[in-house]
């Protein structure tokens, strides 16, 4: 038995389209944190298993949706996220064979239209599926993983991410994720500065666009470092804002 679980806000635009993907899995577990739009309604279309509760951060609020699953394994997607029909037969394939007790899955991501292959981007292994008695979500804020005891092994086929749609909503992630990772980096005891801000901003170009070769990928390519850049800077920047507004 496979159990699907996925958190939402509201993610009219995308949800459906993940679920119509895991529409053959035995469950679907929903946990959602206070839509606004039709995010709920959709998701009641394809399954019962549809809950409301606060927000206390992504590594917690996956736990919560992983602890109302009921399934032997586990197959954990964002809203924005889609299983590809091959990617569907390899996961029934490889649970039938019993030799692994997680997953790592290729995942390709688009940015503003285009599908991503260079810039860190790809082959993007996340470790998604795994048998529920063996995983569990650490407790972080933002950048969670699933921690499984066992054999962890790969599957072939990717899913599809559709990571931003254009720049409104790059600029959107860019603000709410920097935000995330500055709070968490505070309460990891990291600290910063304006010169750290800049030089971590800038690395962070450098390393996106010429070491892992985003400019293979057009203009996106040249967007997504400019965008990566400014992710970086502006967490920096806002642990450097906390830090201020936190001294005794």
């Amino acid at each position: 038995m496979i159990t699907a679980i996925i958190i939402t806000k509201n993610e009219a635009l995308h949800i459906a389209r993940c679920l119509d993907s895991v529409a053959w899995v035995d469950e679907i577990v929903v946990l959602d944190s206070g839509s606004g739009d039709a995010t709920i309604a959709i998701c009641k279309q394809y399954t019962d298993k549809v809950y409301s509760t606060d927000w206390p951060g992504f590594g917690l609020q996956k736990q919560r949706a992983l602890d109302k699953a009921t399934g032997a394994w586990v197959l954990s997607l964002d809203a924005d996220e889609v299983v590809t029909a091959d990617l569907k037969a390899e996961i029934e394939q490889a649970i039938l064979l019993q030799q692994y007790d997680g997953f790592e899955i290729p995942r390709l991501s688009s940015y503003c239209g285009r599908s991503m292959r260079h810039g860190g981007w790809w082959p993007d292994y996340v470790l998604r599926l795994f048998r529920r008695s063996h995983g569990q979500f650490t407790e972080d804020v933002v950048h969670e993983r699933i921690v499984v005891k066992g054999q962890i092994g790969r599957l072939n086929n990717p899913f599809l991410h559709e990571a931003f749609i254009d720049l409104d909503e790059v600029l959107a992630k860019v603000n709410h994720y920097s935000t995330l990772g500055a709070e968490q980096l505070y309460q990891r005891g990291v600290r910063s500065s304006l010169h750290k801000a800049l030089l971590k901003g800038l690395w962070t170009f450098i390393k996106t666009y010429c070491l892992k070769a985003a400019f293979l990928d057009g203009r996106q390519g040249l967007m997504l470092a400019i965008s990566n850049a400014e992710g970086t800077y502006y967490k920096y920047a806002k642990l450097l804002d906390l830090q201020t507004k936190r001294q005794p």
